[in-house]
């Protein structure tokens, strides 16, 4: 039987897991890596520090089994990272991160001087801060000496790919969140890239995210222990779509919510189509179709903050142990602490209380995180049925889906469907099972995502709960309009 392994480049930590032909995770790993703010706003890591990780993973996830079984190896990944390599495919400066907001004044150029209604018709999106386009314009800007060393532009989960099989490549899926990806014809705009400075043959050469792109390089094999190096590695895809593809969120019509630590709204379509109002992102899908996007910055993260940060607590369950009284609270919270992107694409608003009074508890108050961002993801999910698009039911998936009392308030605040993975693994697993399609295991995406995600648990709206909650996200859709201009002084 052959095994596959999936690794998963997140912000904090690579996450990688073993797998076999049926879908049964053997082992699975994680390991940390430091994330660097030289200054407020940005967030950078170091290539060197991800693939030092993702070797050291690897051995210790395939220590104990034949290694000769192990058929192929595919990546989900921290989307729209700048890599960027010289002429000896040396690294030039650190990664810059989805999460850095340096580029806030070249997005306004993008959109504002070469136009939203332009930038839609040459990729299918507009700029956000995180995306990849508007860094190389900050790089071109404020480090000239690196621009001009440019010769391979990349993003984090395909340096990993280069070092392993020696070639430059994205895929579809993460390609579609750099800005310049002409995403319904699935090629490289020539206009972005004029509007950018760079060559084409500065950007890696583009895959489905099923494709085999290369074998292991003889050295790598034998640095990892592998006998051989007729492993194949697959091209793999942006955190999402790959997550997307280990809950049974492919072909037309399904929605994966994702509670990370960012949140997402992922609509899967078979046919290419745009939000007009630029709110939800036009991707590719790992399956080779298209789908809806709409992202939320801090999701999960929240949690996180509030909890470790402002309590001092690492215990998640205990502290959500005693909320028992849904859709009455009277705080609420702006989920915006790095910015935000859908459906606001502001990087200037924050978050904030709003609401409490002498009576107001830290149950209240942590009750109101994990509302403000239902309430947030609820926001893209009403961009998604305004376009004629019906959701009456979506899988989870993150570290948030691991709470029933999220779970049950997701439920009610998007009024639909909750329905939680027997295997929750991220994109990890999606990529695994993508590795899996590459290596002829199964026909094809959609065979092998409905054979191997399986559903857990179903949360169901509950009449009453829906009204009280419908009531709380019209006066939460209000705090933003109200504050926003607030956080621009």
């Amino acid at each position: 039987m052959g095994y596959y392994i999936g690794i998963d480049l997140g912000t904090s930590a690579v996450k990688m897991l073993l797998m076999d032909a049926n879908g049964d995770i053997i082992k699975s790993i994680a390991k940390e890596y430091p994330i660097y703010f030289p200054q407020n706003g940005w967030s950078e890591q170091d290539p060197q520090d991800w693939w030092n990780a993702v070797k050291a993973g690897i051995q210790e996830i395939t220590a104990f089994c034949d290694k000769s079984n192990i058929k192929g190896i595919s990546f989900g990944g921290q989307m729209h990272g700048l890599v960027m390599l010289d002429e000896n495919d040396k690294i030039i400066r650190p990664a810059i991160l989805w999460n850095d907001g340096r580029s806030a004044k070249q997005c306004k150029y993008l959109n504002n001087e070469i136009g939203k209604k332009k930038l839609t018709e040459y990729t299918a999106n507009i700029a956000f801060a995180g995306f990849t386009a508007p860094k190389i314009l900050w790089v071109r800007e404020n480090e000239p000496e690196n621009f001009k060393r440019i010769k391979k532009i990349m993003l984090p989960k395909d340096y990993i790919a280069y070092k392993m099989t020696g070639i430059h490549s994205t895929d579809y899926s993460d390609a579609s969140g750099m800005l310049l990806l002409d995403v319904k014809n699935k090629c490289w705009s020539k206009e972005m890239l004029k509007i950018c400075g760079i060559d084409e043959s500065v950007m890696p050469k583009l895959f489905e995210s099923y494709d085999v792109i290369g074998v292991l390089k003889s050295e790598v094999a034998k640095e990892l222990g592998f006998s051989s190096d007729s492993v194949k590695v697959i091209a793999g895809a942006g955190d999402n779509a790959a997550a997307a593809v280990g809950t049974g969120a492919v072909g037309n019509g399904k929605c994966n919510i994702s509670l990370g630590t960012s949140g997402t709204v992922f609509i899967t379509q078979n046919n290419f189509s745009v939000d007009s109002n630029n709110a939800l992102h036009s991707f590719a899908h790992a399956d080779g179709k298209y789908h809806l996007m709409g992202c939320m910055l801090s999701a999960a993260s929240c949690n996180k903050w509030w909890l470790e940060n402002i309590i001092g607590t690492k215990d998640y369950a205990e502290s959500q142990a005693d909320i028992k009284q849904l859709g009455e609270n009277k705080v609420f919270f702006l989920p915006y602490l790095m910015g935000e992107r859908s459906p606001h694409n502001d990087p200037d608003v924050r978050g904030m209380f709003i609401g409490m009074s002498m009576n107001t508890t830290r149950n209240d108050m942590t009750q109101a995180v994990l509302e403000g961002v239902a309430f947030a993801i609820r926001d893209s999910i009403e961009i998604a049925r305004a376009l004629g698009i019906e959701i009456k039911r979506s899988t989870i998936c993150g570290g948030g889906a691991k709470s029933q009392l999220w779970c049950k308030i997701m439920a009610n605040v998007l009024n639909m469907d909750i329905i939680t993975m027997e295997k929750e693994e991220g994109p990890a697993f999606g990529a695994a099972i993508l590795a899996s399609v590459g290596c002829g295991e199964y026909k094809d995406v959609c065979e092998a995502s409905n054979k191997i995600a399986k559903l857990n648990k179903i949360y169901k709206p509950k009449g009453e709960l829906v009204k009280k909650y419908e009531i709380a996200y019209r006066r939460f859709k209000e705090i933003y309009p109200t504050m926003k201009l607030w956080f621009k002084n």
